[in-house]
């Protein structure tokens, strides 16, 4: 549809029915971005993040939805945060298991046996001895116990484990961050829609204004037919772009309740509006050792660092020799009333001496996962750098787009109200009152995504800090 709106545009341009406005430029601008950003947006959303499990039952009211509740609804039933909420258990069972090895084990049960031999099977022929014996019968009862006493490369994978749990349960904070700053942002982005839809209408309502009061002036005899033509045609294309509007509106409230988890086909509205407000951001040098201290993912990539660091000493450790002991206890005779006890223990030093190469394969993997680990730590640590930076980059232009935009808007809005007085005393022709309003729709185009841009900079700059699940209302 876009591609087709595009073609339509140009071929009017070249044609001359189409003025050569900042609103028709500014069409054919959004519309060539459009196409890929469309694309994209398609291929993001494949992620957990956008995805979620929907729970509960269709309502027949409208759910008044705020940002709060949107927020909260996503950190239950999002995928991404149930998926990561699963990895961090994972990481949890492999820590109990490498502790098990740390701890003894025990054991214990009870038999009763019934067995019938064959001498001959056993190699014995002596004329003495039956051919066959039995049938006999005895009963046992028996606990047996191993423990490692000392074995530095298993206290090693303990310690290893225990730091891999801790980096999982830091990515899933992490998690809740991102997905904060996804819904945030779906957020923004039905009441960006909705804003659009409102201006729309608006522009339709003076477009029609615009129309009937062409027509009145037909009739009369004082304006040409021709304001007639290009007042309807503003009319047509007005409503056109209302249709997109409303289109993009319905979509983005999907993919809000797409994020959070609504049930299927549940009818919402928001009754958060967001309005414009700016914030005092901190420093930058501050900012960026909030980021340190806060951020997850950081703090998840040291843990993971560390996590290597032990696997490698594990590694490294698996030439050392390994204390053990075991032993069992327990009690056998013919029956449970005539039982006797009876007893083993074992205790040894196990020393590897030849592994064909095993060792040192396991030390070159942990070594080669190391700097896997210290490169990903890096690289994280320019990322946040470059996310703050960003990020405040972003709010400041934001803001000045902002003051700017409300200027612009206010004084199309004026020019438009001055143009529609000069049409009605017959002073011009309908021509510039068209492109006043396409310079008011294109004002308020401006204006609506100014202020999206600007509530969006400031999740994120919550999001670059590490605290958007925990502080994003200071920030919207």
């Amino acid at each position: 549809m876009a591609a087709n709106r595009l073609k339509q545009l140009l071929t009017g341009v070249l044609a001359g029915t189409e003025r050569f406005s900042a609103r028709s430029i500014l069409r054919c601008t959004l519309l060539c971005v459009a196409i890929p950003v469309c694309s994209a947006a398609q291929t993001t959303q494949t992620s957990p993040d956008f995805g979620s499990v929907p729970a509960g039952t269709v309502s027949s009211e409208v759910l008044h939805l705020t940002l709060r509740d949107a927020i909260s609804r996503a950190l239950r039933y999002n995928l991404g945060q149930i998926e990561s909420g699963e990895n961090a258990r994972i990481a949890r069972g492999q820590r109990l298991r490498a502790l098990s090895a740390l701890l003894p084990q025990v054991s214990a049960g009870t038999s009763e046996n019934v067995e019938k031999v064959s001498a001959a099977t056993l190699g014995i022929n002596i004329p003495q001895i039956p051919a066959v014996i039995g049938p006999f019968s005895f009963s046992t009862a028996q606990a047996s116990a191993s423990q490692t006493l000392f074995s530095y490369e298993s206290i090693q994978h303990f310690r290893s484990a225990g730091s891999a749990e801790q980096a999982a349960q830091l990515a899933y904070n992490d998690t809740l961050d991102v997905i904060t700053l996804i819904v945030g942002s779906a957020y923004l982005q039905v009441i960006q829609a909705g804003s659009r839809v409102s201006a729309e209408e608006a522009q339709v309502q003076n477009a029609q204004a615009l129309y009937a009061q062409a027509v009145d002036q037909l009739q009369a005899g004082t304006s040409p037919k021709i304001d007639v033509t290009r007042s309807g045609v503003q009319l047509h294309t007005e409503q056109y772009n209302l249709s997109i509007a409303r289109n993009n509106f319905a979509i983005a409230k999907l993919n809000l309740a797409r994020a959070i988890g609504l049930p299927l086909g549940q009818a919402f509205d928001l009754t958060d509006q967001l309005p414009y407000a700016d914030i005092d951001p901190l420093t930058l040098e501050h900012a960026l050792s909030m980021a340190w201290k806060f951020r997850s993912d950081f703090r998840a990539a040291v843990s993971l660092l560390k996590s290597a660091q032990q696997q490698l000493s594990a590694a490294r450790a698996e030439r050392y020799p390994v204390l053990a002991a075991n032993g069992n206890y327990g009690v056998q005779g013919p029956n449970f009333g005539r039982l006797s006890g009876e007893f083993t223990f074992q205790a040894g030093v196990s020393i590897p001496v030849f592994t064909g190469g095993r060792i040192n394969g396991d030390i070159t993997e942990a070594e080669a996962i190391l700097r896997q680990r210290k490169a990903e730590a890096e690289n994280l640590r320019g990322q946040i750098d470059y996310d703050v930076r960003t990020a405040f980059l972003n709010l400041q232009a934001a803001r000045e787009q902002v003051t700017v935009a409300r200027q612009n808007a206010d004084l199309a809005r004026e020019n438009l109200s001055r143009s529609q007085e000069r049409f009605a005393a017959g002073v011009t022709d309908s021509v510039e009152v068209v492109q006043a309003q396409q310079s008011l729709a294109s004002a308020n185009d401006q204006y609506i995504s100014s202020l999206y841009s600007h509530n969006v900079a400031k999740l994120q700059l919550a999001r670059a800090l590490g605290v958007a699940r925990t502080n994003y209302t200071q920030y919207l």
